[in-house]
């Protein structure tokens, strides 16, 4: 028999964004009922960022002993246990599973079901144990991968992310559809453990990026032995698997042990009876407003599923506006979110804001560019790993547009610009900071302060110091 129950708020999703809202209208003495039919913790935790981050470790701990000779140290023959790899991933999994868990959300107070949702009305969800008639509710479903509808390949055996880390053995010729991050990602990683890896993209590799920032990627998955076929259409999908592209006027067959669709990813929302609740949407995600709210004024949809951006950070924030919105009843505006991107291959490329192209088709002549190579920096030159740079993008006037970093751990010194950008902390606070030496960070003050050296060091300031040096 079914129960109906009341509750202040209702949530469909229990992935990064939904846990957040759950975890702070409960704290706050709601009556919250928490929907997931899958995994506790969402596609992040079980088949993304965590088990995928756990791999690159892996790769990148074979790769340090095989080209650690230019340090002066060598490790001999590398050998990579695949099974002890995909044991770490799981443990890794594991261990952070328990803050996502069940178990804890229901200690704070929240009424976990373990089923699937739907609308059935304007006001009311359910599921096959229990209806909920709440105040609120808040779509938090997240994405699943893309499959593309390429000829063949619904009868081909194929990999997602969400299959990819069930692997048993390493895959001995590793296909992998899209150049993406994913793509990037898992395709450098596989290839440093072991596997043959090549890449097809209908494009270019990390399209999205600035174009230099991808060649430096670019170079070292060569390095690395990946295979990348760049401007490749796939035509159809053959057993093998055998994948049939045209690049230009000619037919290329591309042939493996193992392939991995990487294309992208689709909000998931099919099941949810979206139309019953008067409830906007179409393929790119549920249509809000800049409160997250959907046409539906009792409905919030936050994360993947608003079509907004795929990334567990952007969830995170979204998750923030809509307990200030739906519970304290203030102004928010997801529209000026400020969202900083990092693609975890090696090197990293990390970016927020507008790229250089951009930046010109908006504000044309009066873009400002600045360029830092890692080459000058004295941290990346002791590690002996001076791939990569900054790119600072502002006005003439010194307001910060975006910026690209590329190099080794560069998401971790993006996050000054996510604050500046969020802050609108001019470029001479940046300068006045005091960076620790060596570190690869400096390059972030580096990049503010050669936005001052033309006037600093113009014949103007010359002749000002000229004329001062009597009177100091």
């Amino acid at each position: 028999m079914t129960q109906t129950i009341q509750a202040d708020i209702a949530i469909i999703g229990a992935g990064s964004g939904g846990l957040s809202v759950a975890a702070g209208a409960a704290q706050l003495g709601l009556k919250v009922v928490l929907f997931e039919k899958g995994e506790m913790g969402g596609d992040c935790l079980n088949y993304g960022c965590v088990p995928s981050k756990a791999l690159i470790a892996a790769a990148s701990a074979a790769h340090a002993a095989r080209t650690g000779a230019a340090l002066g140290v060598t490790a001999g023959p590398v050998e990579v246990d695949f099974a002890r790899v995909i044991a770490h991933v799981h443990e890794t999994i594991r261990t952070i599973a328990p803050v996502d868990s069940q178990e804890r959300f229901e200690g704070l107070g929240v009424q976990v079901v373990r089923e699937a949702a739907r609308f059935v009305d304007r006001r009311t969800v359910a599921s096959d144990s229990i209806r909920v008639a709440a105040r609120k509710f808040v779509i938090a479903t997240g994405s699943r991968a893309s499959v593309p509808p390429i000829p063949g390949l619904d009868a081909t055996p194929y990999l997602t992310n969400e299959t990819v880390f069930e692997l048993k053995a390493l895959p001995e010729r590793l296909i992998v559809l899209g150049g993406g991050p994913i793509g990037v990602e898992l395709g450098q990683a596989f290839r440093r453990l072991g596997s043959e890896v090549v890449v097809v993209e209908a494009g270019d590799i990390l399209g999205r990026e600035d174009p230099e920032a991808a060649a430096v990627v670019r170079r070292q998955l060569l390095a690395d032995g990946v295979e990348l076929l760049e401007g490749h259409t796939v035509l159809r999908v053959e057993p093998g698997p055998v994948l049939v592209t045209r690049s230009g006027d000619q037919e290329v067959r591309v042939s493996g042990s193992h392939l991995l669709v990487a294309v992208g990813r689709t909000p998931s929302l099919e099941g949810l009876n979206l139309d019953v609740a008067g409830i906007a949407h179409d393929r790119q995600g549920v249509r809000t407003d800049r409160s997250l709210l959907t046409t539906n004024r009792r409905v919030f949809a936050i994360g993947d599923a608003a079509g907004r951006g795929q990334f567990t950070h952007l969830a995170g924030a979204h998750a923030s506006l809509v307990v200030r919105r739906a519970l304290f009843a203030l102004p928010v505006n997801a529209d000026a979110l400020q969202v900083p991107r990092v693609t975890y291959c090696d090197p990293e490329v990390a970016a927020i804001g507008l790229g250089e192209e951009d930046a010109r088709r908006r504000h044309g002549a009066d873009v400002r560019i600045q360029v830092f190579e890692f080459a000058e920096n004295d941290r990346a030159q002791a590690e002996g790993d001076v791939r990569g740079f900054g790119k600072l993008v502002t006005t003439s006037r010194g307001k910060v547009l975006g910026v690209t970093l590329v190099g080794r751990h560069a998401g971790d010194h993006i996050h000054l610009w996510s604050l500046a950008l969020t802050t609108g902390l001019k470029l001479s606070q940046l300068t006045g900071m005091i960076a620790p030496y060596p570190t690869r960070g400096e390059i972030n003050k580096r990049l503010a302060g050669q936005f001052f050296t033309p006037a600093l060091f113009s014949d103007r300031t010359r002749r000002l110091v000229s004329i001062l040096k009597h009177f100091a």
